[in-house]
C-alpha cells in the first residue's frame, strides 16, 4: 500500500507501508497536528531521548527505533533484551558539534550512550549537525 503527501512546497512525496507487523511493545499513536501514525518510543528509546538532551542540549532531536527492520539477524538474536529496541536512527542538531569533524560528533553520541551499548544496542545511524549546517 501507498499513499502520496504533498509537502510545503507542493512536492509529492510515496510513502510506502509496510506489510510486516509490529514487535511486540511497539506502538502507534496518532499525531492530530499531522493527522498520521507515530511509533512510540519505548523504554530504550526514552532513555536515549533523555540523555542525548541532557548532555547535548539540541535544537533538533529525532529517535526513531528501527529495529523492526532488523529482525532476526544474527547479531541481534539474543542481544535485545525484553523490549527488542536494538537499531535506532538519530539526528541531532546542536551547538555543542561546534568546531568537531563528523568522526568526533559520532564518537560524542556513541560515548553518551555507552551504557545503551552495553546493555543490548546494537546500532545507531547518526546524522549531526550543527544549527548552522541545516
Amino acid at each position: 500500500m501507498s499513499l502520496e503527501v504533498k509537502g510545503e512546497d507542493d512536492e509529492a512525496i510515496v510513502l510506502e507501508a509496510e506489510s510486516e507487523p509490529k514487535p511486540s511493545g511497539v506502538i502507534e499513536v496518532e499525531d492530530f497536528e499531522s493527522n498520521s501514525k507515530v511509533v512510540a518510543l519505548g523504554s530504550r528509546g526514552m532513555r536515549i531521548r533523555e540523555r542525548l538532551e541532557e548532555e547535548l542540549s539540541p535544537v533538533e532531536l529525532e529517535v526513531e527505533d528501527v529495529s523492526h527492520q532488523h529482525a532476526g539477524h544474527a547479531g541481534v538474536r539474543g542481544s535485545a533484551g525484553a523490549d527488542g529496541e536494538t537499531h535506532f536512527s538519530l539526528r541531532v542538531v546542536s551547538d555543542a558539534f561546534q568546531a568537531r569533524g563528523l568522526v568526533k560528533r559520532h564518537r560524542m553520541v556513541y560515548d553518551l550512550l555507552q551504557e545503551e551499548l552495553l546493555s543490548g544496542l546494537h546500532a545507531l545511524s547518526i546524522v549531526a549537525k550543527t544549527p548552522a549546517e541545516v
